[in-house]
């Protein structure tokens, strides 16, 4: 019986140091992607009204904005979204079935995204929704309007 609950000792000493070393991994991620600044919270609905809710963080770049996943091990992005390819559809409220996930005081906007047009000629495009405070959703806001003069030429070239 000794060697029973020593083995049971390990096995719960191991997972312990497994969830330690998980949690440190996902913080030091967080401190990675956080560390370049312009960062928020925002979570992510695709496609809109029909997709899970998804909660990350942007991350502003200089014409693009990267959406990484909460829990995700990787440091590249989830998402990307260009400046020059996003246009807000629509504003609300999170409703409050959306509020036990996402938070109460938050925002809902839809987006429309709007890739370059492929081999094909087809327009494309697709809708997606975000999840953020109102004072993320000003600098989404302000950042969408406040591209560098100049920075759309490269779109004609």
């Amino acid at each position: 019986m000794d060697t029973a609950v020593t083995g049971a000792v390990w096995i719960i000493a191991t997972l312990a140091v497994l969830l330690v070393l998980s949690a440190v991994a996902l913080a030091a991620r967080r401190f990675l992607l956080e560390r370049s600044g312009g960062t928020v919270e925002c979570a992510l609905r695709r496609p809109a009204d029909t997709g899970r809710w998804r909660l990350g963080m942007f991350s502003y770049q200089r014409d693009e904005v990267y959406w990484y996943r909460a829990l995700g091990v990787l440091l590249r992005p989830d998402q990307v979204f260009h400046r020059r390819t996003l246009s807000v559809v629509s504003r609300r409220a999170v409703r409050p079935d959306e509020e036990a996930a996402l938070g109460a005081g938050r925002v809902v906007i839809e987006v429309a995204t709007k890739p370059a047009a492929d081999a094909s000629g087809s327009p494309g495009g697709e809708h997606v929704e975000l999840a953020m405070t109102d004072q993320a959703l000003t600098g989404l806001l302000a950042w969408l309007e406040a591209s560098p003069p100049g920075s759309h030429l490269t779109d004609f070239g």
